[in-house]
């Protein structure tokens, strides 16, 4: 089975109730077994550019570097593609003073050979569904995160802390920037759930896993339910939802043949 009829997606994104315009972006390709959430950060029109870079330059290396069947590909091409993403942003920041402090957060997934690949970068989030368990994935780069594990702060008061936006690490910032790459066992049955901020900010974990187990048999309706969700919250920031879920074991990616490839196969 291929990657695409093996992957059920949904996906959304809205501006919230505070913000006039939208700086996350979020892309899917379920031929290459694809999908990402950006959060855009810099202010008007900046985090918005920053988002769009990093989802068109991620998708775009995908896409070139799938020519080859190595089992290491996956986490080498969303390394470079990071990497690559980065230093294109932080270049359009240093040359044009409007993009100036402009970044992004991102998480990325890829699906290979029923394995699950991530990349993340900030607060963006990925969840897994299994079993009727949530589970968070990554775990955030930002201030809060980092007071919360030494103890600074309890997981309660973190939820109302006025330092839930600031975010240690981002795309675009510095030259150089430092990322998370795993890989995981996929099973038939999962659901995934990337997003942005703007959706865990505003809904608890607990009600996040109530609603995708309730309503996961319609994964649209789904997606529609977390962002209604975070908005009835009170929808702080905008809202972006990637959900996926796991239909059936599915092969590696196959690398694509070439002319001389097919005429010697048809000679054999």
């Amino acid at each position: 089975m291929t990657v695409r009829s093996a992957l059920e997606v949904a996906t959304t994104t809205d501006s919230g109730m505070v913000r006039s315009f939208n700086e996350d972006a979020i892309a899917t390709e379920l031929d290459l077994g694809l999908a990402l959430v950006a959060d855009g950060m810099g202010g008007y029109k900046a985090g918005d550019v920053a988002s769009g870079m990093a989802a068109s330059i991620v998708l775009e290396e995908l896409k070139r570097r799938l020519q080859t069947n190595d089992p290491d590909f996956p986490a080498l091409i969303l390394h470079d593609a990071t990497e690559k993403a980065n230093q294109a942003i932080y270049q359009a920041a240093q040359a044009n003073p409007q993009y100036h402090g402009m970044g992004t957060t991102l998480v990325t997934t890829l699906f290979h050979d029923n394995h699950i690949h991530f990349t993340h970068v900030g607060d963006a989030r990925l969840y897994r569904l299994r079993h009727g368990k949530l589970t968070a994935l990554t775990q955030d780069h930002s201030i809060l995160h980092e007071q919360v594990v030494q103890g600074l702060i309890s997981s309660d008061d973190a939820k109302t802390s006025h330092n839930r936006n600031l975010v240690t690490r981002a795309l675009g910032v510095e030259p150089e920037v430092e990322y998370e790459t795993q890989k995981q066992t996929v099973e038939t049955g999962d659901l995934y759930l990337l997003c942005s901020d703007g959706l865990n900010d505003m809904v608890d974990d607990a009600d996040i896993e109530l609603a995708l187990t309730a309503l996961q048999a319609n994964l649209p309706l789904t997606a529609r339910q977390l962002v209604m969700m975070a908005n009835d919250n009170g929808g702080h920031d905008n809202i972006s939802v990637v959900l996926i879920k796991i239909l059936a074991p599915f092969p590696a990616i196959e690398p694509s043949k070439g002319l001389m490839d097919r005429l010697f196969g048809w000679l054999k």
